[in-house]
């Protein structure tokens, strides 16, 4: 992709159904609300090539095969019981393209905790005028919407709230997902010295804003690494690639586009046919992808190699 292409690129729903509750039937598009990193390191050998993981079995002291690698759920140390991908696609749910909106909450009743993974909602064709609808009753009355829908195989719990007229759908943690404060060993609450409270109010006054800064939401490490890897690029400096794709002319040396190997270091090519990044993509969502594309191995497969076999498949 060029540039100019890159930079006019509009993101894609990768999701289209209906938020349906009582009579109401609201068509909707879902859209990631992150983005991967921008910055990505890959591991690769001295020549360029990146470098692929395998799975070692420290009994046998060898490296193991896709087909020689099940799933197992841990039953007690060293023993499993196997787990069949035929058994997983067994209990998958069944496909739908309907948010079923179950009951509406107070936003206070839902602990920030439980968020997972944020959604953009847009209206659907049609859509604009009943969606702008909803977004307004939900966020005057305080309201989120309590709902399931059914995503790449699997069922996933979401609030949806309203902010500022945009609907937003949080995927939500499952309750033993998270630890309890006797988890972690925190102690039981107790009442803390007034005279200690006002000093801290005092204290945390001095520091308060009256808006977060965008700037504090910038990774910095990105920021300083980038710093050195464009200056390499620029002078050629410690830029590798393979040799099999190298086709310097006799006698000199190698032209270097610049922005085909930037696009490289930075996964910027690992996209999927609809233009979304797979590398922001989970390992669940990945094997999933894999799936319909009847992908064989796929549930021994890394990330990265997910991430490979999808891009070969779709000739990304």
């Amino acid at each position: 992709m060029a540039e100019d292409e890159e930079e006019s690129y509009v993101p894609q729903p990768f999701w289209s159904g209906t938020i349906a509750f009582g009579l109401v039937s609201l068509p909707v598009d879902l859209y990631v609300a992150h983005r991967g990193r921008a910055l990505t390191l890959h591991r690769v050998d001295e020549d360029g090539t990146q470098l692929r993981r395998r799975y070692f079995c420290p009994r046998d002291e060898e490296i193991l095969s896709k087909d020689e690698i099940v799933r197992g759920h841990p039953v007690a140390e060293d023993r499993h019981v196997v787990v069949e991908d035929e058994e997983l696609e067994g209990i998958a749910p069944k496909k739908s393209r309907e948010i079923d909106l179950r009951r509406f909450v107070a936003v206070s009743d839902i602990d920030p905790m439980y968020f997972e993974r944020a959604y953009l909602l847009t209206p659907g064709e049609g859509g604009v005028k009943p969606y702008r609808l909803l977004a307004r009753t939900m966020e005057e009355e305080g309201l989120a919407g309590v709902a399931t829908f059914v995503m790449r195989g699997n069922e996933y719990l979401v609030a949806i709230l309203s902010e500022k007229g945009i609907l937003r759908a949080e995927v939500l943690r499952f309750a033993d997902e998270l630890r309890s404060p006797a988890d972690v060993g925190l102690p039981e609450p107790a009442e803390p010295d007034r005279d200690e409270v006002r000093r801290f109010t005092k204290e945390i006054r001095g520091l308060q804003e009256d808006e977060l800064d965008r700037e504090d939401l910038i990774d910095p490490d990105d920021r300083r690494l980038m710093d050195p890897i464009r200056e390499k690029l620029r002078t050629g400096k410690d830029v590798v690639e393979p040799a099999s794709r190298r086709e310097p002319e006799e006698g000199e040396a190698e032209v270097i586009d610049l922005m085909e190997v930037l696009k490289k270091r930075l996964g910027r090519e690992s996209r999927d046919e609809g233009g979304r990044d797979l590398q922001a993509w989970t390992r669940e969502e990945l094997y999933d992808r894999a799936r319909a594309l009847e992908i064989p191995g796929r549930s021994r497969m890394t990330k990265a190699e997910l991430i490979d076999s999808i891009e070969k498949a779709t000739g990304s």
